[in-house]
């Protein structure tokens, strides 16, 4: 019992440190160096050992994803395409369901390919200027951004997503691995979260919950009355998606790697949108601006499932596995609640995806289950516990947008940690089970 508590008492300390502020790579080292003192492992051996391996290993594996990743993300950003893409949408709905509009942009933009923390710094003006515009108070942002960035996006059959290319690379499978459930599951999701934020629009505007609600964090200055220039030169919108769209077809189409389907996509951002990029050193600033993105990303990411290398090394882990095996549940459950118990620990989907599966394939295998089932089970429940408060991804979106967890957690929580939940056991499982 006493190993268990272990794994319990890091994942609070990880939620501890979180709210103090803590980064992901002070934050991951220090829990992980707990971890190793409290169940009494070698320190240096572990920390040179499992940490700095599963970390490596990770960078090793997902670093040409990330950079190439964050690249074609510059290009939107700085060509203004992802704006453009926004406006036409936001047009279509007339400035109402802001809350379910920014979800739906953000969630065609990181299914198009664009990194979900770059889609954080895209989205934050525009999300700000539709709240601003509607007056609807500033709560609902953050959940609106990331919920786009980390639910039907990450999940759905055929995404470029790292956690579907895990599944993939882990699993021998194809990036549409249990398509029928994994399309329901994505429109149950999909259901769920419009109807949450159109409730909790309600709610707010019932209560008299403004934009300018004096009872939130503050903005700075300038961004009180911010604006978006009408005369700005952007891509057109329909061009604005040609760069997506490539990326999807030679993924899903050709089945090409995901790093030289997002390698196309790159050049043909590069010539399309020319116009608005124009000088040879724009185009090095948003390589060099990629570049960095990707670095700090990927590193934050790779400490945490450095941490996830210790965990699986304790007793309670395999504790907690035992357990789990003897248990009287369907082995689809047991992947789920497996992965999900992961990504809680690492507070991260990707993370904890990567750590269950390289810690339980062969579990996986032994049980004799579908492996495309597993895939996109594997996919959806690694979506749910890490959205406990000590992710990384929310700790970024708070820092943005001037909030904190105490004002925008709840929208986090529901729209990205119960309905996932909701979706993966009530839905997702039960299809697998069906043999759909």
């Amino acid at each position: 019992m006493y190993d268990v508590l272990v794994l319990l008492f890091a994942i609070v300390l990880f939620t501890v440190l979180a709210f103090m502020k803590f980064g992901a790579l002070p934050m991951a080292a220090i829990v992980a160096l707990v971890t190793c003192i409290l169940a009494h492992m070698p320190i240096l051996d572990t920390m040179m050992g499992p940490f700095m391996e599963s970390a490596a290993g990770y960078v090793q594996d997902y670093f040409l994803m990330f950079f190439l990743g964050a690249v074609f993300s510059a290009f939107y950003e700085g060509s203004g395409a992802a704006k453009s893409i926004a406006r036409f949408l936001s047009g279509i709905t007339g400035g109402k369901h802001v809350a379910v509009l920014v979800f739906l942009i953000t969630s065609i933009l990181t299914f198009g390919g664009i990194a979900g923390f770059v889609v954080y710094f895209v989205m934050y003006p525009i999300t700000l200027q539709l709240f601003q515009r509607s007056n609807m108070s500033r709560i609902l942002i953050p959940a609106s951004i990331t919920a786009g960035c980390w639910t039907i996006s990450m999940i759905a059959p055929g995404s470029p997503s790292i956690q579907n290319v895990i599944g993939m690379r882990s699993l021998g499978t194809t990036s549409t691995a249990a398509l029928v459930p994994g399309i329901i599951s994505v429109l149950v999701e999909l259901v769920l979260i419009v109807v949450w934020f159109e409730y909790r629009t309600k709610a707010l505007e019932k209560k008299g919950r403004a934009f300018d609600d004096p009872t939130l964090p503050p903005l700075p200055e300038e961004e009180k009355n911010f604006s978006d220039d009408p005369n700005e030169r952007l891509p057109h919108w329909a061009i604005s998606f040609i760069p997506i769209a490539i990326i999807l077809i030679l993924f899903n189409g050709f089945g090409l790697a995901v790093e030289t389907a997002v390698f196309f996509g790159i050049i043909a951002a590069a010539i399309l949108f020319f116009p608005q990029l124009k000088a040879f050193n724009t185009y090095v600033d948003l390589f060099n601006r990629g570049g960095l993105n990707a670095g700090g990303s990927l590193l934050n990411t790779a400490i945490v499932v450095g941490f996830g290398g210790v965990a699986q090394n304790t007793k309670g882990f395999q504790i907690i596995v035992d357990t789990v095996l003897n248990m009287d549940i369907s082995p689809y459950i047991f992947v789920a609640v497996a992965v999900a118990v992961c990504a809680g620990m690492c507070g991260s989907a990707s993370g904890g995806m990567g750590v269950a599966f390289n810690a339980l394939k062969d579990t996986f295998v032994s049980l004799g289950v579908n492996l495309e089932y597993v895939h996109r089970i594997g996919v959806i429940a690694a979506g749910t516990l890490d959205t406990l408060p000590h992710q990384g991804g929310q700790i970024t979106i708070l820092a943005i947008t001037h909030m904190n967890h105490k004002t925008a957690y709840l929208d986090i929580c529901v729209t990205q940690l119960i309905i996932p939940l909701i979706t993966v056991f009530a839905v997702t499982i039960p299809l697998c089970m069906m043999g759909l």
